[in-house]
């Protein structure tokens, strides 16, 4: 088996960013939309999701599951339309660790991971969390809010992911590539 890289060189892979905040600020929200706006706009986009407690994707009684349960260290399932993988690990894995399973993408969005080395987006509502995850982060390029913030970036509006996609077009030069278009978007 092959492991999965501990180190990468960031010009073989995809433009990532982060969209980050604390439970219930609406990140996954955010990235729903951000995913239909930019792809409606020709682009591939991968998505990780950063999850700090255990998971199972598949269910009891499947025959992947079952492989799994019996010990299997991974377990792929292939259609002709998907695959899918679950793998153990010995620990939980940056960002960079991860992104050479995502090849040929324009874009990541990694909904998490507040604490890495990566172009941040929070998505921050001040009635569901005081307190800032990320404000004053040297990586933070943009606050996604229901108030009007002043933290030194672009601040957009909850409901404003063709604005928010624009810009991310922009900052990421995917711009120049694909013809800018967002209609019926909604979070």
């Amino acid at each position: 088996m092959r492991p999965i890289p501990s180190t990468i060189d960031k010009r073989k892979y995809s433009p990532v960013v982060c969209i980050v905040g604390f439970s219930g600020a609406g990140k996954t929200t955010v990235t729903v939309g951000l995913v239909a706006a930019l792809k409606q706009r020709g682009l591939r986009v991968g998505t990780i999701k950063h999850d700090v407690h255990d998971f199972d994707i598949d269910r009891p009684g499947k025959d992947s599951w079952r492989h799994k349960q019996a010990g299997a260290t991974v377990t792929m399932i292939a259609s002709p339309h998907q695959i899918g993988m679950v793998q153990d690990v010995d620990h939980d894995h940056r960002l960079e660790e991860l992104l050479p399973l995502l090849p040929a993408m324009d874009l990541v969005l990694a909904e998490g991971f507040k604490r890495g080395m990566h172009p941040k987006i929070e998505i921050h509502r001040p009635e569901a969390n005081a307190k800032p995850a990320c404000k004053g982060d040297p990586h933070l390029i943009a606050v996604v809010s229901n108030a009007a913030l002043e933290w030194g970036v672009p601040c957009f509006g909850l409901d404003d992911l063709c604005a928010l996609a624009d810009f991310i077009e922009e900052h990421f030069h995917l711009a120049e590539q694909r013809p800018m278009a967002c209609a019926g978007i909604s979070p």
